[in-house]
């Protein structure tokens, strides 16, 4: 794939670090951050398989205590809140790997990114411990990151 054929699919240009820059202190720099993101993409595996194991332990311990075997609708939310918030986990990795083979930062993938983490909130909203203020406010940014997406992907 060519250079353009990556700006196009996973970025914009602009948002990629140079494969060859003249300067040799700047070539020092981007290999120091290409390393600092793999250290990153190591870091995010670790909090992906830790995730994993949190949501097969709350979901145990919500099966094994009384009444066994059944989930209240809190119990379900909250299991689906540990299943998405590893989604999204799952979702900044592949924006980070992607970093890696390209060197574009996936503008439209990390808008989508912040659609799943904003939806998963949606998801898990306990109505009565929030404001109609903060529901207004979510209500806004899902918006503004749909409509960023729309327009993104619209200009491909």
């Amino acid at each position: 794939m060519d250079n353009e054929t990556e700006k196009k699919l996973f970025g914009e240009p602009g948002h990629e670090l140079a494969n060859k820059p003249d300067d040799p202190f700047i070539d020092f720099l981007h290999n120091i951050i290409r390393v600092a993101v793999k250290v990153l993409a190591a870091l995010m595996v670790a909090v992906i398989v830790w995730g994993i194991g949190d949501v097969v332990y709350v979901l145990y311990q919500r099966l094994v205590e009384p009444p066994f075997l059944l989930l209240s609708i809190s119990d379900i939310l909250a299991t689906f809140g540990a299943f998405l918030a590893v989604l999204i986990a799952i979702e900044i990795f592949i924006n980070i790997t992607l970093y890696l083979k390209t060197d574009v930062i996936p503008v439209r993938l990390v808008v989508a990114t912040a659609l799943m983490a904003i939806s998963r909130k949606v998801i898990i909203f306990d109505f009565e411990k929030i404001t109609p203020e903060f529901v207004l406010a979510t209500a806004a940014v899902v918006l503004a990151l749909g409509v960023t997406y729309w327009l993104i992907s619209k200009k491909i």
